[in-house]
């Protein structure tokens, strides 16, 4: 170093440090909030608001939906834009239904569906309009041969864009909705759906563009280009499109499950499925140009076979994910967090629906007894010594500890104040009047669906429940395992005293357990036991 360099530093004033004995003195010298020059930067606060994060996502996708709609209409005329748009809704509730029944063992909330279709159908579909355009006008340019750049961007750029624009809805639910991605079923269904919104929007295009053309030959009825396009794309190959990425899906589902220490498997794995998928859709794309025949040839030969392969597969996934809870849910059984039957009745799906449906029976009846009592305001009929009951000797309906109640914790229906009760508006010679009946009866159905509610809320937890057992012993599940499951316990509990009897009920009625003694309609089962803590039954996480 020169001496120059050394003169200069010693030259400049020397910067006091802050010594630890005036650290009191220092802090009391602050200035007020209002006085501050500096102030604290909120970096990063925008993005973990839930709001800003919702209002982003629906902004892009709502202006994407604009940009490619008005891409499809300026292609297609606004008369073949209408007939390609009523033409192509007609298939996508069939596609939403067969992946929703797919998907009943552990439903997929529906903000994640819902989120795929729209990215199917609106980004991917501008993603693959734009990208595939750009390709093709280059490709021809390059070579100087439009036909060629047609065939070429058909069967590699197309299906190269196009399943990579879908997969990358898959993606971002298994990156930001891993917890509710568990396996082949969930990737699946995403990819099921996002590939519906895709297959949406392209058909309109198709339709649209084959009405056109109807138009300029003249041509209509069944013996019309439209009416041929349609009987192709929508009664032939529905499902396409989410066969194609159904293979990504699969990809992904089978990462889900991966121990976590296996970084290359969890990678590559997603990658052959795309891969796979890429190259599905590009022998369906290319199989116009094998001949006249080899459209039919790839469609029977291939395709066809493929389709009851991948729905083969989905089905054994969905009855793996029923063996599961019956291999894991016994442990939480035998420590008292479950009754002995639920982990049979809640690996049947006809076990499932059962209890569903005993639970609303048995609620509507008891609230419709209770709201239709001429025995005073807010009374209950007199179940004493003489009156029979369906819910034990001397009992009322079970509007107490153990038993849910829509009016809160313990509550009857509110026979009170602002609340029309039959006694109030009867007399003893004519009854309640037709109003009261009513609204009786409709408050009695309230009541039934709130319990069927709970009963489905509670299958969907001890699935989830069973899943990350199951996930755990694979080594698949991060730190904060112990935390994810005292949540899903917290969940069960709060639905327990509905939500057991029913499952009891329907094991004992779909032969799954063998009653001693055959139950009363729809159920009558001994309660279990009541406890307002979780400490009343020993846990054990073994």
């Amino acid at each position: 170093m020169s001496d120059g360099s050394v003169q200069q530093r010693q030259s400049q004033p020397a910067v006091p440090l802050l010594e630890e004995q005036r650290v009191g003195e220092i802090l009391a010298a602050v200035p007020e909030r209002s006085h501050w020059r500096y102030r604290p930067r909120r970096v990063g606060m925008v993005w973990r608001s839930r709001t800003f994060r919702i209002a982003a996502v629906f902004t892009v996708l709502a202006l994407c939906g604009l940009a490619i709609l008005a891409l499809v209409r300026d292609q297609t005329g606004t008369d073949g834009f209408l007939v390609g748009l009523g033409l192509a809704v007609l298939p996508v509730p069939l596609l939403m239904a067969a992946f929703r029944w797919l998907d009943r063992v552990e439903p997929a909330p529906w903000r994640n569906l819902l989120f795929s279709f729209a990215w199917g159908a609106f980004a991917a579909a501008l993603v693959a309009i734009i990208a595939n355009s750009f390709a093709t006008r280059w490709i021809a340019t390059a070579t100087a041969d439009p036909s060629d750049a047609d065939t070429l961007g058909a069967t590699v750029i197309a299906p190269v864009i196009e399943e990579s624009a879908k997969a990358a809805a898959v993606l971002l639910i298994f990156l930001f909705r891993r917890r509710e991605f568990n396996g082949i079923v969930d990737g699946v269904v995403i990819a099921g759906f996002t590939a519906s919104g895709f297959a949406f929007t392209e058909n309109i295009l198709y339709l649209g563009t084959a009405f056109g053309e109807d138009q300029q030959i003249g041509t209509s009825g069944v013996v019309s280009v439209t009416a041929a396009t349609f009987f192709v794309r929508a009664v032939m190959s529905p499902f396409a499109h989410p066969l194609f990425t159904v293979l990504t899906g699969i990809g992904f589902g089978l990462a889900a499950v991966s121990a976590r220490h296996r970084r290359i498997r969890r990678i590559a794995l997603p990658l052959l499925g795309l891969v796979l998928a890429m190259g599905m859709h590009a022998l369906w794309n290319g199989s116009a140009s094998f001949g006249p025949y080899g459209f039919y040839a790839v469609y029977g030969v291939f395709m066809v076979p493929v389709f009851g392969l991948v729905t083969w597969l989905a089905i054994w996934s969905r009855q793996r994910e029923l063996r599961t809870l019956s291999a894991e849910l016994p442990a939480y059984a035998a420590a008292g967090w479950l009754t002995p039957a639920e982990p049979l009745a809640l690996s049947s799906m006809r076990a499932r629906g059962m209890a569903r449906d005993a639970a609303r029976h048995r609620h509507t009846l008891a609230a419709r007894e209770n709201w239709a009592s001429p025995y005073g305001p807010g009374s209950a009929p007199p179940y004493g010594p003489g009156f029979a009951s369906p819910y034990g000797p001397g009992s009322a309906p079970p509007y107490g500890p153990g038993f849910a109640s829509p009016y809160g914790p313990g509550s009857a229906p509110p026979y009170g104040p602002g609340f029309a009760s039959p006694g109030q508006h009867a007399s003893p010679r004519r009854g309640p009047s037709a109003q009261v009946k009513a609204h009786a009866k409709a408050q009695a159905k309230a009541h039934g669906r709130a319990a069927a509610r709970a009963v489905a809320e509670y299958e969907s937890f001890a699935t989830s429940l069973a899943s990350l057992r199951r996930q755990a012993r694979r080594g698949a599940v991060g730190p904060d395992f112990a935390e994810r499951e005292l949540e899903l316990l917290h969940h069960l509990w709060q639905r327990r005293d509905v939500a057991a009897p029913a499952l009891t009920y329907a094991a004992q009625a779909t032969g799954r357990l063998r009653p001693h003694h055959p139950p009363a309609a729809p159920y009558a089962y001994p309660h279990p036991p009541q406890h307002t803590q979780y400490g009343g039954y020993g846990y054990n996480r073994s």
